[in-house]
């Protein structure tokens, strides 16, 4: 099932873009770029697929191979905290490598930080390991139902995890009563009043993803949770481009689709979904947006949709059983969401009013950010199998 709104009420022009301008996010790429392991993750063309669906081209930005975690959510907590650090040091992050700031000199002058989050998995790990690399202390909190190989991840980084017993947003709440019990610092990618400036950074970090691809696509799908991921890549493209950026698509879970919920509402302003939120799509499990991300997704996202476990599946297997001549791309549930997206719209004729809508056709060149690959090896092998 998939339910849609095309956004009529988009209120461009009010300049939530310019901290994710490209000028911004390739300060946030040398950053990156002084971690040795760091490289531009792969976008793969899969002109096979292309010209079944009738499509001019479908890339896949392949965030499973970032930093050999197996998800992009890294990019965000790792820059973050290196931001926080260099605050605290009163030194600019331009002049700091990863490597300086995880240096004896650099971590005697800062002491013992934990830093706290809440997550399904993905966020918490990459937070976790850039703690660990900066020689500092972590603890994360993990909603029921979380898969164990996930918190297995985190604390195979040294971090304190937990799977508790709420939903993601409660344990959002739990991570920042903590912090302020116990002096810990939260590194949350939402936002709340009081607490903009670490949201911020996680996204700028996560805009270094469109910042590495160097072709200009006329379609971007992007999943969303809080919204921060996808406020942040269309952030960027509307500030490079904008009028001229791409057409944007924003989807998300049915059983978790405050962003949708927010859209449908038309009054303009954030809106909640509550209770345990049991999708497949757990990096998308979240019921409160991040008012952040909610504007520029609010004023400059094109097409907003609501859908079940069924399309993030069907996009998890159309990825790992490529026609010949594409690769294959392990995408796991929350990644895969927007390759089941477009291969249902396009295979089904009830959708050709909003394909019209949306311009999508045989010129169009549509990307798609698979978020994480196999994070969660169990289910992913259940869904291709069974």
């Amino acid at each position: 099932m998939i339910e849609y709104i095309i956004n009529e009420k988009k209120m461009e022009g009010l300049n939530f873009t310019a901290f994710l301008s490209k000028e911004k996010i390739s300060e946030v790429v040398a950053f990156h770029s002084s971690f040795k392991d760091y490289s531009p993750t792969p976008l793969i063309k899969l002109n096979s697929l292309a010209r079944k669906m009738n499509l001019g081209e479908v890339w896949i930005k392949d965030e499973s191979k970032r930093f050999g975690l197996n998800a992009f959510k890294v990019l965000g907590g790792a820059y973050a905290i290196a931001k926080y650090l260099a605050e605290r040091l009163e030194m600019d992050i331009s002049k700091l490598s990863f490597e300086k700031l995880a240096s004896p000199e650099m971590k005697s002058r800062l002491g013992e930080i934990t830093f706290v989050t809440a997550t399904d998995g993905n966020h918490g790990r990459g937070v976790a390991w850039a703690a660990q690399q900066l020689g500092q202390r972590a603890v994360v909190y993990m909603p029921k139902g979380s898969a164990k190989r996930r918190l297995e991840a985190i604390l195979e980084t040294g971090a304190q995890g937990y799977i508790m017993d709420m939903n993601y947003d409660d344990a959002v709440r739990l991570a920042a009563e903590n912090a302020s019990k116990y002096g810990w610092v939260v590194v949350q990618d939402t936002a709340w009043e009081g607490y903009e400036k670490i949201p911020k950074w996680i996204m700028e970090g996560y805009a270094a993803i469109a910042y590495e691809i160097e072709e200009k696509p006329t379609h971007i799908i992007l999943q969303a949770g809080v919204g921060s991921f996808a406020g942040a890549i269309l952030g960027y493209y509307a500030d490079l481009y904008k009028e001229e950026r791409p057409i944007s698509l924003i989807v998300e879970p049915n059983k978790a689709d405050c962003i949708y919920k927010s859209v449908q509402a038309g009054d303009g302003k954030p809106h909640a979904v509550t209770g345990d939120m049991n999708t497949m799509m757990a990096g998308l499990a979240c019921g409160e947006p991040n008012p952040i991300g909610w504007n520029i997704l609010r004023d400059y996202g094109d097409a907003f949709f609501s859908c079940d476990d069924y399309i993030a599946k069907r996009g998890m297997r159309v990825l790992a059983n490529p026609l010949p001549g594409d690769k294959k791309v392990t995408s796991g549930e929350s990644g895969a969401v927007g390759m089941g997206l477009i291969s249902c719209l396009m295979e089904n004729e009830k959708y050709k009013e909003v394909l019209d809508k949306l311009n999508i056709n045989k010129d169009s060149r549509i990307l798609i950010i698979s978020t994480e690959g196999d994070t969660d090896p169990e289910n992913y092998y259940k869904v291709l199998w069974n």
